[in-house]
């Protein structure tokens, strides 16, 4: 597991991993030779609810040690993305004088191909796909946002279901899934395992931020309401 991963904007993977683990000896060991390597991705929804796992991602290429002046540039993205990065081994404090190796070691990925199977289906994704793609600007909210939309709202997450027309949900268990830009997917279930689904709800318009997301919700309870 790496302690951190971000994305270059040429959709390279940037991993921080322990200068003690497997995938930093082998990057280490293998030089300019190509070692093959697979980054698997598990997406678990936050909320305590049957089948939690949203998503997984595969991301197959080619991994290096970052050398060089990419080291500077690639501590610099890890440490603006992730507060970990502030960690990274780049002083000799951080070296491990007993082994001779860094404490740290940061691995790129270049990849060459990526499957993906979540709740919108499987399919290949361009690696170009990714190099272009922005964060969602739920994603930093979205676990505490699901939590409590559950725990606080969850009478009003259940009246959802009048929204879904002719297909009968009243009664039923209704957890907040998933929460994007674009919408949240709720899932319905009954006593019967076969009786569940998932529902997703789109908001107005892309929201950009906690106060166009309060709106948005504001707009789908209100309608659900009525």
């Amino acid at each position: 597991m790496p302690a951190a991963r971000t994305v270059t904007p040429d959709g390279d993977v940037i991993l921080l991993v322990s200068g003690e683990s497997t995938a930093a000896r082998a990057a280490a060991h293998a030089q300019d030779d190509d070692l093959t390597a697979v980054i698997e991705i598990t997406d678990v929804a936050p909320v305590s609810v049957a089948h939690r796992i949203r998503g997984r991602a595969w991301l197959a290429g080619w991994l290096t040690p970052v050398r060089g002046d990419d080291r500077a540039t690639c501590a610099a993205l890890l440490a603006e993305r992730r507060p970990v990065g502030e960690l990274l081994g780049m002083s000799e404090s951080l070296d491990a004088p007993h082994t001779g190796r860094p404490a740290w070691m940061m691995l790129r990925l270049e990849v060459g191909e990526i499957s993906v199977d979540d709740l919108w289906g499987a399919e290949h994704v361009d690696p170009e796909d990714l190099a272009g793609a922005e964060p969602d600007p739920m994603v930093a909210h979205e676990t505490e946002l699901l939590q409590h939309l559950h725990t606080a709202h969850g009478d009003r997450i259940a009246d959802l279901c009048g929204l879904l027309g002719p297909r009968e949900a009243r009664g039923m268990r209704a957890v907040p899934l998933a929460l994007d830009r674009l919408g949240l997917r709720v899932r319905f279930s009954g006593d019967a395992q076969e009786s569940s689904f998932d529902a997703r709800f789109d908001f107005p318009e892309p929201v950009t931020d906690i106060c166009g997301l309060r709106r948005a919700m504001h707009t789908l309870f209100s309608a659900a309401s009525h």
